[in-house]
């Protein structure tokens, strides 16, 4: 390298929420990153990096140039349960529909990117309540779902060291051991009609319909963005392998938030799972399971600030969709 050193500085959102969410894990994460990006950066020739991108919450990226000149983005990541196949899932894409992946390093689940300019979000999140559920951004959540059911496909064979793609079954296991005797501060935000209803779904989505597939779990507009090689890319896939149905859950969720009520439930559900070509009743029981996902999360985290909205959620969406 040129310069001879990386400067690392993460934003103060991501550090914030690094130390909060992982602990002493994350401090350690945090106090390596220099010296981790210092050997990517010499490893694969990377120089005149840009400061961080913001938005995301825990990873540091950046654009840098490479060797031919080349500008490319590096995303150092903290890996979890959720984002610890991402490099798996963009081998299979092969830039079909998301961001090539240009290189992988398996020791620290650092990604070399191709850099999607301009970069603009098709819909910029506020947070929660989300809006994809307003009416003047339906033609964007039809966007995405076609783009959505494009890069659904069966995993392709990978290179030593690219981590497997979690089961979404493991995800209803889970909740399901949480929710057979759930902690005082969780029960207290489950009816009858949930818990009944969480029960249920569990049952329903234990085995899986159809092929498994890579599907996603963070199905939100903030993570489709303009680019140069195509119009519009995914960044920043949550993949898992699962049936095609489950892409709808989160997607769905975040639009009842607009206006939590069974009439609007049944209609995004409805709308949703046609865009996706899915069942409706397996796209409303994956909402529904996100969303008690939600509740769960809140509750641990003693976040009464969203879990209201989450309950209201859960319960709108604990009917009959059709």
């Amino acid at each position: 390298m040129s310069s001879g050193r990386v400067p690392v500085v993460l934003p103060p959102s991501v550090e914030e929420t690094v130390r909060a969410v992982f602990g002493a894990a994350g401090a350690r994460w945090i106090d390596g990153l220099p010296e981790v990006v210092a050997g990517l950066a010499a490893r694969w020739g990377l120089t005149e990096f840009s400061a961080p991108f913001g938005g995301g919450t825990h990873a540091y990226v950046a654009a840098a140039r490479r060797v031919g000149g080349a500008r490319v983005v590096l995303k150092v990541p903290m890996v979890e349960e959720e984002n610890i196949a991402e490099a798996t899932a963009l081998h299979s894409y092969d830039g079909d529909g998301a961001v090539r992946l240009l290189d992988f390093d398996p020791a620290s689940g650092a990604l070399l990117l191709e850099w999607a300019r301009p970069g603009t979000e098709l819909l910029t999140q506020p947070g929660f309540p989300s809006l994809e559920g307003r009416p003047e951004h339906a033609d964007k959540v039809a966007f995405a779902c076609a783009l959505y059911r494009r890069l659904r496909r069966r995993p392709t064979a990978v290179p030593a060291g690219f981590p497997d793609l979690p089961l979404a079954a493991d995800l209803v296991t889970g909740l399901r051991a949480r929710l057979t005797d759930p902690e005082p501060a969780l029960a207290e935000h489950l009816s009858p009609l949930l818990r009944e209803q969480a029960a249920h779904a569990c049952a329903e989505l234990s085995e899986p319909a159809g092929e498994l597939l890579i599907v996603n779990r963070d199905t939100h507009l903030g993570n489709i963005v303009a680019a140069e090689r195509e119009p519009w890319l995914l960044i920043d896939p949550k993949p898992c392998l699962g049936e095609a149905a489950f892409d709808a859950g989160f997607l769905i969720m975040i639009q009842v938030q607009t206006t939590p009520t069974p009439e609007h439930a049944r209609a995004v559900v409805v709308t949703t799972a046609r865009h996706l070509d899915v069942p409706i009743d397996r796209a409303r029981a994956w909402a529904f399971l996100r969303a008690i996902e939600e509740i769960v999360w809140s509750a641990e985290d003693g976040d009464d600030d969203t879990l209201p909205l989450h309950v209201a959620v859960a319960t709108a969406l604990a009917g009959d969709p059709c």
